[in-house]
């Protein structure tokens, strides 16, 4: 059988200009990328993903930078009440505190970040004045905190909200403090993008694992963790279980493997195989990466089946499954 007959194709309806019609995306590529698309490109994980999609691409389109369009894209889901993995609404720690973690990079190599940042609405736009205002990376803490204060940030009541205490409260009935990662539909937002002149930019923004332990911090605001952008080569950003993420440095790895000449879904494949490789009790673990590289060429793989991310285009939008390193029993 030929490598194109082994393929698995999933056809996704795309809605254009006016018009629906069908895109064929490979669900495990053996190599070749899951897709390419026109530029401007968004792309976006979760199903979260598209809302903060359709609002990156209405900036991108005033005429703002695709950093811009990252920024806005994400703050969207960092004011989505109903969503318990990113934003002050989302699950607390096991002290019942809820903080978060976020970073932005653009393609030229600057970036900022923050972590562990208690009552600030938008981390995300925290960590591009870091990125902006500072000669540093990443601040965390109450040093994030005075900086979104003398920036004139607004502080937000430390309250959780009403999906979060009730989840939290029953939580409390056996405080089991076992960080596994749900499989689908959840956790970070990464975000990564391309404009119409190839620049390049990223972002992601978590509220962390649910009832971790306090001052935990995940992938998300790790610089070549959570997040990579280089306009040379292409960008990736992860999302699930942080810890595992960083012991491979993920998303510079998927980009360092591009500049090698990988396609960004042999990127992704070859990171999760090591991802697998280094962590234990891997049932438990889910982790998924999305990539994109300087042609437009785009790929996505997770460890477990469930992984999907948001896709726009110029004509083009719809939400597409990755494929992953074990299948479904």
């Amino acid at each position: 059988m030929t490598m194109l007959g082994r393929r698995k194709f999933l056809i996704k309806t795309v809605i254009g200009a006016g018009a629906a019609f069908p895109l064929a995306i490979a669900e495990g590529s053996f190599g070749k990328p899951v897709g390419k698309g026109s530029m401007p490109l968004i792309l976006s994980t979760w199903d979260h993903g598209m809302a903060a999609n359709e609002r990156a691409w209405e900036v991108l389109n005033s005429g703002k930078s695709i950093v811009d369009a990252v920024e806005e894209g994400v703050k969207v889901t960092e004011n989505d009440l109903d969503n318990l993995s990113v934003g002050l609404q989302g699950l607390p720690d096991r002290e019942g505190i809820t903080t978060l973690d976020a970073s932005i990079m653009r393609g030229d190599g600057a970036c900022g970040a923050v972590a562990f940042v208690r009552q600030v609405k938008h981390p995300i736009s925290l960590a591009r004045l870091v990125m902006e205002k500072t000669p540093h990376v990443m601040l965390v803490g109450e040093g994030a905190r005075q900086f979104a204060l003398a920036e004139g940030f607004p502080m937000e009541q430390e309250v959780l909200s009403e999906k979060a205490e009730r989840a939290y409260q029953n939580w409390k009935k056996t405080s089991e403090y076992k960080p596994v990662i749900n499989i689908e539909n959840h956790d970070t937002i990464g975000m990564i993008g391309m404009d119409a002149n190839g620049k390049m930019a990223g972002s992601c923004t978590t509220s962390g694992l649910a009832y971790k332990m306090h001052g935990r911090v995940g992938d998300s605001p790790i610089i070549g963790a959570g997040l990579f952008v280089d306009d040379e080569v292409g960008a990736a950003t992860a999302t699930g279980l942080g810890e595992s993420i960083i012991r491979i440095s993920g998303s510079f790895l998927i980009v360092e493997l591009m500049r090698q000449g990988r396609s960004p879904q042999e990127a992704c494949e070859e990171a999760v195989r090591r991802l697998v490789a280094k962590n234990s009790n891997i049932e438990n673990i889910q982790a998924g990466f999305l990539a994109l590289n300087k042609d437009g060429e785009f790929g996505a793989y997770a460890v477990h089946p469930g992984f999907n991310f948001a896709r726009h285009a110029l004509g083009e939008r719809g939400m597409v499954n990755s494929g992953s390193h074990f299948k479904r029993k």
